[in-house]
C-alpha cells in the first residue's frame, strides 16, 4: 500500500510569499513609473512586497524545521524557492533605501531655515491642491544637524546673471523649469522655480531657487520640497548639492 508524505505547510507559505512579494515588487514601481497607480500608491505596494518577503524568510524557517529527516514532511524545495525569492525581494530594499538610512523623516530641506525661499507657482499648482507648502519651522533644527553642509551659495556676480546661471544649472540636472521671474527693482530678488521627478516612482519634488543681492555679488538660497511621503530618504538634499555643483560649473 502506497503512503503519502504530507507535505509541509509552511514550506508552501514561504514560496507563495515568496512569489507574492517578486511580483507585488516590480508591480508597484512598475505601475507607478507608467502612470497606472499614483506614486504613493506603487511605493505602499513595494512596502507590503518588504512585508511578505519578511514573512517569507519566517517561513522559509519554519519549512526547514518541519521538513528535517525527523519531521519527515514534504516540500524542502518550496520552502528553499520561498527563502530565495524573499531574500532577492529583500535586497532589493535594502538597496533602494540606499543612503537614506539613518536620516531623518523630513521632506522640505533649504539652503536657509530662517527664512526659506517661498514657493508661489507650486502654490497654485491644481497637483498641490490642500498641501501646506509653507516651511515647518520644526524642520530647521532637524535639518541643520542632518545636513550641515548645505548654506547659502555666495557668487560673485549681479542677481541677473546669478538667475541665469541657476536657471542653466537646474536645466542641466533635468530640472523642469515652470518659471524664472527677474529682479523687478534694483536690490529686489529674483525667483526660479521648477519639478523634477523620481525615476522610478515618479515622485514629484517642487523646488525654488531665491537671488538676492548681497555686497556687489548674490546669494543663492534653494528650498526642494517632497510632494508625497513625511520622509524624503535624503532626496531632497541631494538635489541641492548636485545644483551647488553645476552651478559652480556654469
Amino acid at each position: 500500500m502506497e503512503t503519502t508524505t504530507r507535505r509541509s505547510r509552511a514550506a508552501v507559505a514561504a514560496a507563495i510569499l515568496g512569489a507574492l512579494a517578486a511580483v507585488d515588487a516590480i508591480l508597484g514601481p512598475l505601475l507607478a513609473h507608467y502612470g497606472a497607480v499614483r506614486p504613493l500608491t506603487g511605493f505602499a505596494l513595494f512596502a507590503v512586497a518588504l512585508l511578505e518577503a519578511l514573512l517569507g524568510v519566517v517561513f522559509a524557517l519554519l519549512g526547514f524545521r518541519s521538513t528535517s529527516a525527523r519531521r519527515g514532511l514534504a516540500g524542502r524545495g518550496l520552502a528553499w524557492l520561498g527563502l530565495a525569492l524573499s531574500v532577492v525581494v529583500l535586497a532589493a530594499g535594502y538597496q533602494a533605501a540606499g543612503g537614506g538610512r539613518g536620516l531623518p523623516r523630513i521632506n522640505d530641506i533649504t539652503t536657509s531655515p530662517d527664512d526659506p525661499p517661498a514657493f508661489v507657482v507650486a502654490a497654485h499648482d491644481p497637483a498641490n491642491a490642500g498641501r501646506d507648502l509653507g516651511y515647518p519651522r520644526e524642520f530647521a533644527g532637524i535639518q541643520r544637524g542632518a545636513y550641515p553642509d548645505l548654506a547659502p551659495i555666495e557668487l560673485d556676480v549681479p542677481p541677473g546673471e546669478a538667475l541665469q546661471r541657476a536657471r542653466r544649472a537646474a536645466e542641466a540636472l533635468g530640472w523642469q523649469v515652470v518659471e524664472a521671474r527677474p529682479p523687478q527693482t534694483e536690490g529686489g530678488d529674483g525667483f526660479l522655480e521648477a519639478r523634477e521627478e523620481s525615476r522610478v516612482f515618479r515622485f514629484v519634488d517642487d523646488v525654488v531657487v531665491r537671488v538676492r543681492p548681497r555686497d556687489g555679488g548674490s546669494v543663492v538660497d534653494v528650498r526642494s520640497k517632497s510632494r508625497d511621503g513625511r520622509g524624503d530618504m535624503g532626496a531632497n538634499a541631494a538635489r541641492i548639492r548636485a545644483f551647488r555643483e553645476a552651478l559652480a560649473r556654469t
